[in-house]
């Protein structure tokens, strides 16, 4: 490893020690007003939208370990324990949230206590896209190549992280956030600030990794965008299923144009960094 892709991963993980932040000190009283006063169906959505946030920072926790025991050493190892930590924290918020703020929502309600990990939360593409990051994932611990390292940045870092992930912040703040003219949901939407902050190291060091790899010659470009397009059509359709309803805030078409425009710009990110040799360090997540 150079020292300067040493030094990438080292700036990262000093940013995220710099930048951490406790899912516990989250005031969640000014959200829970409010979920009480939403209409039955945006209530349900809201919930189906922290459920599947929730079960997806679940899901990258575990999914992170293949990478853990197959990257090189020194700073690279510093950075990916912290991005583990890191989902952790996102996996615990969501399950505060769950517990603190909707839940007793549902009790006011009359409604029977929820589960966020419910099958009825996760449709057929949701599944699809986190089952195959998962096999991405695992085929590292079977044969790490350079070809399953671009697949796997192409899942997790590129796609449910760079794309998916992006797009539901952008839902979720443009519909709640304090300058909308929708329900607040100061909490939540604190919470996802600090979660997108995160994930843009997470991004960033993922297309980092994959411009090393294209920079080698070991991997073509045309291997990363036939992974990306493979995943299309499931994020699109569980892009679809973010946009609101009976609340101002982006709608399905407004928030496929934000995703599929993330997934052209992390595109061209690589195609660029691959031509001139740049790195895509302080990559950010807009």
């Amino acid at each position: 490893m150079q020292d300067g892709e040493r030094d990438m991963a080292a700036r990262y993980f000093r940013h995220a020690v710099d930048s951490d932040w406790s899912p516990f000190d989250i005031d969640f009283a000014a959200d829970r007003d409010t979920l009480a006063d939403l209409g039955r169906r945006q209530f349900a959505q809201l919930r189906a939208a922290v459920a599947m946030f929730g079960a997806g920072e679940e899901r990258v926790t575990e999914d992170l370990r293949p990478l853990a025991t197959t990257v090189d050493g020194g700073t690279d190892q510093w950075f990916v324990a912290s991005h583990i930590y890191e989902e952790a924290k996102h996996a615990a918020f969501f399950d505060r949230y769950w517990n603190t703020a909707v839940q007793p929502v549902e009790a006011e309600r009359g409604l029977g206590p929820t589960s966020p990990t419910a099958d009825k939360w996760f449709s057929d593409p949701y599944e699809t896209v986190f089952d195959s990051t998962e096999a991405a994932m695992n085929a590292l611990l079977e044969r790490d190549t350079p070809r399953r390292r671009a697949e796997a940045f192409a899942h997790y870092h590129l796609t449910v992280e760079g794309v998916l992930g992006q797009t539901g912040f952008h839902a979720i703040e443009a519909t709640f956030g304090p300058d909308t003219a929708g329900p607040s949901l100061p909490g939540l939407v604190d919470g996802f600030a600090a979660v997108r902050g995160d994930e843009a190291r997470h991004v960033g060091y993922g297309l980092t990794r994959l411009v090393d790899l294209l920079e080698s010659g070991a991997v073509d470009l045309s291997t990363v965008e036939a992974t990306v397009s493979e995943l299309a059509d499931p994020v699109d359709a569980v892009v679809s299923e973010m946009g609101w309803k009976g609340v101002p805030g982006p709608d399905s078409d407004a928030l496929l144009t934000v995703a599929r425009r993330q997934r052209r710009r992390r595109l061209e990110q690589l195609a660029e960094r691959d031509t001139d040799g740049g790195s895509v360090t302080g990559c950010t997540s807009r």
